[in-house]
């Protein structure tokens, strides 16, 4: 049987490795962690889902950011220059919303973090794309994080029939 702090350190890692890889969905394994281990507090388990969430959302606002470099086989091929086209328009509109209403970046950061709408993985990058502040990339998507999963990790309990 794991203790408290192993099952901790396992959920830190798998939400880590959600945020790398979407294919790996954080909230069934908080779901089944909080049935299972009802004595873990909701805000320690968001606590730790937050900080791991966050931790791997940074690693892609920092690849778009140009900061790390990507391994060749995930990195776009530069043959030919591009014209742009509907989503560079899309992009550049995004960018410069950002550099001009940092409120806005902000709440779109926000929502995105809470409701996962549009997807933060991908707001995460477009955020590094757009030079967004690492500090109100880090706030807002922590707090934003925190909610979701403090919300999820207290509702098995808010639940009378579970």
């Amino acid at each position: 049987m794991l203790t408290i702090i192993g099952l901790l350190s396992t959920t830190f890692g798998v939400s880590v490795a959600s945020a790398l890889l979407p294919l790996i969905s954080v909230e069934l394994f908080a779901v089944g962690l909080v049935l299972k281990e009802p004595e873990i507090p909701w805000w320690v388990l968001a606590l730790v889902i937050a900080t791991g969430q966050i931790g791997g959302k940074l690693l892609h606002y920092y690849a778009a950011r140009g900061s790390i470099r990507l391994p060749g086989i995930v990195r776009r091929r530069r043959d030919k220059p591009r014209n742009g086209g509907r989503w560079r328009g899309w992009l550049e509109s995004f960018r410069e919303n950002c550099r001009d209403r940092p409120i806005w970046a902000g709440a779109v950061l926000l929502v995105s973090a809470v409701a996962s709408l549009p997807p933060f993985a991908a707001v995460a990058f477009v955020a590094g794309w757009a030079k967004v502040p690492v500090t109100t990339f880090l706030l807002t998507g922590f707090v934003g994080r925190f909610a979701r999963f403090g919300v999820l990790a207290a509702a098995p309990a808010m639940t009378p029939w579970i």
